[in-house]
C-alpha cells in the first residue's frame, strides 16, 4: 500500500517542509526505507503531525500498537515530558531492535517501554491492572483485522478528551472501492463506518499519509 495519497511531487514538497524531523528520525527513516517492508513506516509529515498533537494536549502517557522500527514512537515520545511514558506494543524482536538503537540515540529510551507480545494481551493486561482512563494518547498501526479490538481497548484506556489516532484508514483508496473485498480492506471499512456512528467519540478521517482516523473520546 502507498504511504501517501498525494502525487509524488507534492509528497516530496510536503516532506521538504517538515522542519520538526530530528536527525535521528531522518537517519532512521532512511535506514528503514532500505528494508523489505520499509514502506510500512509512517512519513515525516505524519510524524510531525503526531508530535504536534501529543504536545498540544499535554500528554504524559501514551500507548502505541505496532512499532516497527520505531519512527512513530520517537514522534510521540519526544513530545512527552521527561517523566512521561510511552508503552509500545509489538511482536517483532528483529524490527524493534532497530527501534531500540535509535531510541537510545535520541535520548528517549527512558520514556519508552517496549512490550514484545501480542498487543491485545498487553492492552487487556493494562485494563486488568486498573489502567482504564490513564492514557492521554493512543496510536494504532498494526494488523488491520485486529483494529476493532485495539480500538475498543484503547477507548477504555484513554481518558475523556484523550485522542486515538488510527493509521492506514484510507488504505490507498481501497476502502472507497466496493470491488475490493479482502480481509484487511473490509476490516478498515467496517471500523471507519463504526467510528463515524459511534456516540462515544468525536472523529475526523484525515487525508494525512495513508489516512488517519483521529478520534476524541467524549
Amino acid at each position: 500500500m502507498a504511504r501517501s495519497l498525494l502525487p509524488e511531487a507534492v509528497a516530496d514538497y510536503v516532506t521538504s517542509l517538515v522542519a520538526a524531523e530530528t536527525d535521528a528520525q531522518r537517519r532512521l527513516r532512511e535506514e528503514t526505507l532500505k528494508l523489505p517492508f520499509g514502506m510500512m513506516q509512517i512519513g515525516p509529515d505524519q510524524g510531525a503531525f503526531m508530535t504536534l498533537l501529543v504536545a498540544a494536549i499535554g500528554a504524559k502517557r501514551a500507548i502505541e500498537i505496532g512499532t516497527f522500527t520505531g519512527y512513530s514512537a520517537i514522534s510521540i515520545a519526544r513530545a512527552l515530558p521527561k517523566e512521561g511514558q510511552l508503552i509500545c506494543c509489538d511482536v517483532s524482536e528483529e524490527w524493534t531492535s532497530i527501534a531500540r538503537r535509535y531510541w537510545k540515540e535520541a535520548g528517549l529510551e527512558k520514556r519508552i517501554e517496549l512490550k514484545l507480545a501480542p498487543a491485545i494481551e498487553t492492552l487487556e493486561a493494562l485494563i486488568g491492572k486498573g489502567k482504564e482512563g490513564s492514557f492521554d494518547f493512543a496510536f494504532i498501526d498494526a494488523d488491520k483485522t485486529g483494529y476493532d479490538a485495539y480500538y475498543e481497548a484503547c477507548l477504555k484506556l484513554v481518558r475523556p478528551n484523550g485522542l486515538i489516532a488510527i493509521d492506514n484508514t484510507l488504505w490507498s483508496g481501497a476502502v472507497a472501492d466496493p470491488k475490493v473485498q479482502d480481509a484487511d480492506t473490509l476490516a478498515l471499512r467496517a471500523l471507519n463506518l463504526k467510528i463515524s456512528n459511534d456516540a462515544r467519540v468525536d472523529a475526523a478521517l484525515l487525508t494525512v499519509g495513508d489516512g488517519i482516523m483521529l478520534v476524541r473520546k467524549r
